[in-house]
């Protein structure tokens, strides 16, 4: 079970990026995030899943304050960090840390493994000297790497390990709540089992937080405690995750959901088919975002966004038809 009060809750987060434009052309944006809700509890994993170009990584960033919102609350237990100067923003990073997608690109090749690990504890001077050493030593074991290995520069490890290296570095700190941005979508199959097992371990005896956000729908269930579902820089579905795997609601999540392989070769799947390329988060379409693709549109559906409302205990869904539905 977890607590009532969220350790993070995000409240109408956008994110509009500015596009490059010519001589007297006003201004455009690019909405990659345009007002989505979602909490997090201690303890627990939320996926966040979409098409590429949803929004997800920009959501997730957001949250790490790498990119600053355009408006919109996150609340870390309790404290809006949204807007936070980084003067106040610095000291409230130890809660929150990030795993990055790549695991090479976002560790510095001219550095020692062992000086990776160890940088966030010098940086927030929580260890120094013997402590130090002695820190990111437990560090390594904890993720599974030998000690010898800190001296070893990131070229000499393997994906799997540059990404160990990666939630080492995340867990220096002791955080609250690790945003894992696809970290494991960069890896053999193989390894991706050892990682996502690893962070379940992980979470089972430190109470991390993830936000995990991800593609891959089978890595998605096996991880996370609930799910939610973006689609053009809006949330369509939020549902704990067996609710959501094995009664999705929204049709965009019922289209992903039925794209999943099947690892059984004699078991036939229903594939519900969408068509047409996904609208330009430029100018994104009228009423619902889905509803170019969607196959159940109606008219209301191309006049009238549809607001994220509980059909169910726990089962949040952003469709006009679902919320008839729900009504009746």
């Amino acid at each position: 079970m977890f607590s009532d009060a969220p350790l993070l809750a995000v409240k109408d987060l956008v994110k509009y990026y500015p596009t490059s434009r010519g001589f007297l052309e006003p201004q455009r944006f690019v909405r990659a995030v345009d007002g989505v809700s979602f909490d997090i509890a201690a303890g627990e994993t939320l996926g966040l899943v979409g098409e590429s170009g949803c929004g997800k990584s920009s959501v997730a960033r957001c949250i790490v304050r790498l990119n600053e919102p355009t408006s919109g609350r996150i609340e870390l237990r309790g404290e809006d960090i949204a807007h936070l100067p980084e003067s106040q923003m610095r000291p409230l990073r130890r809660n929150l840390q990030i795993i990055f997608q790549d695991p090479f690109s976002s560790l510095n090749p001219r550095h020692r493994a062992g000086d990776i690990v160890a940088e966030p504890l010098v940086n927030f001077a929580l260890a120094e000297g013997a402590e130090l050493d002695r820190r990111v030593a437990a560090l390594f074991d904890r993720v599974g790497l030998r000690r010898e290995q800190m001296r070893n520069f990131p070229h000499e490890f393997s994906g799997g390990q540059r990404q160990r290296l990666g939630i080492a570095r995340a867990l220096a700190v002791n955080p609250a709540l690790i945003v894992c941005d696809e970290p494991v979508s960069a890896l053999d199959v193989s390894i991706q089992a050892q990682v996502i097992n690893l962070l379940s371990d992980l979470q089972r005896d430190l109470g991390l937080a993830y936000l995990f956000v991800a593609h891959d729908l089978s890595v998605v269930e096996h991880i996370s405690h609930r799910v939610a579902v973006m689609y053009l820089g809006k949330m369509v579905e939020v549902a704990a995750r067996e609710t959501l795997f094995a009664a999705p609601a929204h049709p965009y999540t019922q289209a992903l959901l039925s794209a999943v392989p099947v690892p059984d070769p004699t078991r036939r799947r229903t594939r519900t088919l969408i068509t047409g390329e996904t609208p330009s988060p430029i100018a994104p379409p009228s009423g619902c975002r889905f509803h170019t693709r969607c196959p159940l549109a109606e008219a209301i559906c191309r006049q009238a966004e549809p607001e994220l409302v509980e059909i169910a205990p726990g089962h949040a869904v952003a469709c006009h038809l679902k919320k008839a539905d729900a009504v009746s």
